[in-house]
């Protein structure tokens, strides 16, 4: 396992952080540090295409399509180095880290010139049409249905939690084609433009005031019929190639958020004296060790060559992160007491730690909970049998 750095990846490493503390500090100052992803959307809109104008916006991707060709060690750096500059999480971050790299690996040339181009200059934005009401961590059993028609394909039904789909120009979604099929079979992938009669979409409010996923409708929409990444009913294929990109680089960069959080609660600790309470000490000595183990663990599931190999790291990261999140926020909570209830203004504008707390309520839930988090180690993992379903 690669822990450290070459002395070349560290001049990278240099070249990353001047331009980004740069940009946070002058022209993008305004945006800095921004805990949620909806405040000042258009700013972080100029933003994408301000890092996709220097060739920032999707480095690991190939020169021809607006990347870098970075290695993976340096995908790494920067994406520590922009979490460590307190710039803003990703508007297109669904455009740049999972739609991109799935039209790149399944997409025919025709479709890379089509989407690419637009994701990689930040003038389109990505939204993704995979959770429903009752298809959430059981993705497949999505209902939303597809048929061909007219050389168009046919969309009907609902999407949730489709973060950001009300500033999307993009959607991509997995939709059932084959009338009658159930689980993963007869599944198709489609690439869908938001701007049209055919969808409608309702924000969601969450407990922290901010409205960043929705409820996605889909009342005859359309998109031509080769919109579809794969071939009709293998859209499963397809959908779980691009949820193994969720496991890229970006968590170095998670991670390097989380270092931000954790240095937050230290020094209020230290600001209100709690830092001398000897419980309060252990509990931010725990989350120090835990944050140190996932970054190892990080380290070692990116540095496994064989992606065929199903990586016990990567089985374990989400509830790892999730869990460890959530003890964070309860401990900001903790150590800044009755200041951490008051929020500013009269939208409730909460400062970084609480609305942590208030997020991190979500994060053991979203991309699989816990519960389905723990059935995928036993049986991906550890090879126990699934507990056969009956009337008990």
């Amino acid at each position: 396992m690669k822990l450290g750095f070459s002395p070349e990846e560290e001049e990278f490493r240099a070249e990353c952080a001047d331009w980004l503390q740069g940009q946070m500090s002058g022209e993008f100052k305004d945006i800095t540090g921004i805990p949620n992803l909806v405040s000042k959307i258009e700013r972080r809109k100029e933003w994408e295409q301000q890092l996709a104008a220097h060739k920032w916006s999707c480095i690991g991707w190939p020169e021809e399509w607006g990347g870098r060709n970075a290695t993976l060690a340096q995908q790494v750096i920067f994406a520590e180095e922009y979490a460590r500059a307190g710039a803003p999480n990703r508007v297109n971050h669904i455009g740049v880290e999972l739609a991109g790299p799935t039209i790149l690996a399944f997409g025919s040339d025709e479709q890379k010139a089509k989407f690419l181009p637009g994701i990689a200059s930040g003038t389109k934005i990505w939204c993704q049409g995979y959770s429903e009401p009752n298809a959430g961590s059981d993705l497949a059993n999505v209902k939303t249905k597809a048929r061909l028609e007219g050389g168009e394909w046919v969309v009907n039904g609902q999407k949730v939690w489709t973060s950001l789909a009300h500033y999307s120009d993009w959607i991509f979604v997995v939709a059932r084609s084959e009338e009658g099929s159930k689980g993963p079979k007869g599944i198709t992938f489609l690439m869908m433009d938001m701007d049209q009669p055919g969808i409608e979409v309702r924000p969601i409010r969450q407990m922290n005031g901010d409205a960043e996923f929705n409820e996605t409708f889909f009342d005859d929409a359309r998109c031509p019929e080769d919109s579809i990444l794969g071939t009709p009913g293998d859209g499963w294929r397809v959908a779980m190639g691009l949820l193994s990109f969720e496991r890229g680089v970006s968590t170095l960069g998670q991670q390097m958020q989380f270092r931000n959080e954790l240095d937050a609660i230290i020094a209020a600790a230290k600001a209100n004296g709690l830092v001398n309470d000897p419980v309060t000490r252990q509990k931010i000595a725990k989350a120090e060790i835990g944050l140190r183990l996932m970054r190892y663990g990080a380290l070692r599931m990116l540095s496994n060559a064989d992606t065929a190999k199903i990586d016990g790291a990567a089985l374990t990261y989400k509830i790892q992160w999730a869990t460890w999140r959530r003890d964070l926020g309860e401990l900001a909570m903790d150590v800044l007491g009755q200041a951490g209830e008051i929020a500013e203004g009269d939208e409730y504008e909460w400062t970084m730690l609480p609305n942590m707390f208030l997020f991190g309520r979500s994060d053991t839930i979203y991309g699989g909970t816990n519960q389905i988090q723990r059935n995928l180690i036993a049986e991906r993992g550890l090879g126990l049998p699934r507990e056969p379903r009956g009337d008990k």
